[in-house]
């Protein structure tokens, strides 16, 4: 039974829901009459203390969030009365219904409905993921998210609720929850994660819910896919960016919110930017890597693979002109020496072979096939490698390839173990430096991702690579080397 009045304050008008240990209360504050909610954590029989971690970190991400979509936060207080002990949170009131209500009720969201609320809830979406470190929802779904002052051609003013598993940061290792809603819930959510594209699946799922009033449990093929050519109230356009929200595969879906929405936003072009035939779903799209960029990248849950660009033509050309000048000179100043060698090697080999010495004769032969082998080796790796960035479950690996063969490279690779890894560095691309006279001095830098290994060791990927990264590529890689390691992301 709830108490009339809870911490002094605030005045019970009726109950909203019930989940478990949890309840939502609308009351009114007595302090100044405004209506607030209340959501409270029970320690009851159905407690659970994952859910006061959840609660809790609702309450602290709510603190500090300021949006005018997101219900205010206005108090956190703790409940010992005698027939309630627990936990309450307080937040704005908002005189609203779910979209579930509308849908349930009988409302019909027109595609240029949909639209705006795609781009409004991509906008709430690109603030949370944008914070530091990004706020994950993890539960958007039509009875989430709120609607009111419909009027005219604007769908009105919409607003996210539900915090309650809500995730700031996720450790690599131990124990992981498994929040959300099937149907609404990604492929990689059932793993226990989670990241800023899981927020996008569950929205894109909310929109085809209001375009077909169908759960999207029941739109689900075996393959985790929804037929989205069988939606006939749609245009290709919207169905085509639908599927990109939607891809099962971590890699094909839209990476970010503010890529979705500058693509919602531009609808019209969306199909002849990108190739896409809604009935093959091996098609999809790497929304975040550059277009121009020629780096490689093959992510599963479990493995993250980078392939760099081995050198360009002129870059080998550049080689072997900058190697050819020392080689003359190392050669003229050697050349007495060198034909000295030679000579006793020739004769050593000529006397082998009137002899018919067979022992010396295979000596020099195969020193001989050995030693242009391995100069052959060398110029091939020098030449023709690139580098290869290889993350799963216990390390990171750096290595090198050629022709796509590591063996073949024959190089020892850096290995480092993902438990020691705790933060992923975009550099700058200049940054200052304090010389001897106390004077700044601006430091040229190309971009980079340096990868800190425990508390003193980093990994500079700039001084591996073969080619510089762009500010864009360095930004796409060091989000989703971040996202799989689940360490966080500084910029400098």
């Amino acid at each position: 039974m709830t108490p009339a009045m809870l911490h002094n304050r605030y005045s019970v008008i009726n109950k909203i829901a019930q989940n478990g240990a949890r309840r939502t209360l609308l009351a009114q504050d007595q302090q100044n009459e405004k209506l607030v909610v209340i959501k409270v954590l029970l320690f009851s029989e159905e407690f659970r203390w994952e859910d006061l971690k959840l609660f809790e970190r609702e309450a602290e991400t709510l603190k500090h969030l300021e949006h005018p979509a997101i219900p205010q936060y206005l108090d956190y207080f703790e409940l010992d009365a005698p027939e309630m002990k627990g936990f309450g949170l307080v937040q704005k009131y908002i005189e609203a219904k779910s979209l579930q209500e509308y849908v349930e009720a009988g409302r019909n969201f027109s595609e240029h409905e949909i639209i705006q609320l795609g781009k409004l809830l991509l906008e709430i979406l690109n603030y949370l993921h944008s914070r530091q470190p990004a706020v994950i929802h993890r539960d958007i779904k039509p009875s989430n998210i709120l609607l009111n002052n419909s009027s005219g051609n604007s769908v009105g003013d919409i607003y996210l609720i539900d915090f309650g598993s809500v995730q700031t940061s996720v450790k690599s290792h131990g124990t992981r929850t498994v929040v959300g809603t099937y149907g609404y819930m990604p492929p990689e959510q059932f793993g226990g994660r989670a990241f800023p594209a899981s927020d996008l699946y569950s929205l894109g799922m909310t929109l085809i819910y209001l375009a077909t009033k169908k759960q999207p449990s029941e739109l689900l093929d075996d393959d985790l896919n929804i037929q989205l050519n069988n939606i006939n109230n749609l245009s290709i356009e919207l169905k085509t960016w639908l599927n990109l929200m939607i891809q099962p595969s971590l890699n094909r879906r839209f990476n970010t919110a503010k890529i979705a929405l500058e693509c919602i936003n531009n609808l019209s072009d969306i199909t002849s930017k990108h190739e896409f035939d809604l009935v093959d779903k091996n098609i999809g799209y790497g929304q975040c890597k550059p277009s121009s960029s020629k780096i490689k990248l093959i992510r599963t849950n479990h493995k993250l693979e980078i392939k760099f660009p081995a050198k360009t033509g002129w870059q080998i050309f550049g080689d072997i002109c900058y190697a050819s000048f020392p080689t003359l000179i190392i050669s003229f100043v050697g050349f007495f020496f060198l034909q000295s060698v030679i000579s006793i090697i020739s004769n050593i080999f000529i006397n082998a072979l009137s002899s018919g010495d067979l022992i010396t004769l295979s000596f020099l032969t195969l020193l001989g096939i050995s030693l242009a082998f391995y100069i052959i080796i060398n110029v091939v790796i020098i030449l023709f490698g690139r580098k290869v960035l290889t993350l799963d479950e216990k390390q990171v690996v750096i290595a090198t390839e050629v022709f796509s063969s590591k063996i073949l490279a024959g190089l020892e690779p850096k290995i480092i173990a993902r438990e020691h890894i705790w933060k992923i560095v975009a550099s700058a691309e200049q940054y200052k430096l304090i010389n001897l006279k106390n004077m700044v001095e601006k430091m040229q830098k190309s971009p980079s991702i340096i990868i800190w290994e425990s508390t003193f060791g980093q990994h500079d990927l700039s001084t591996v690579l073969h080619q510089p990264l762009t500010l864009e590529e360095r930004d796409w890689l060091a989000q989703e080397i971040s996202n799989f390691l689940d360490v966080p992301l500084l910029k400098e």
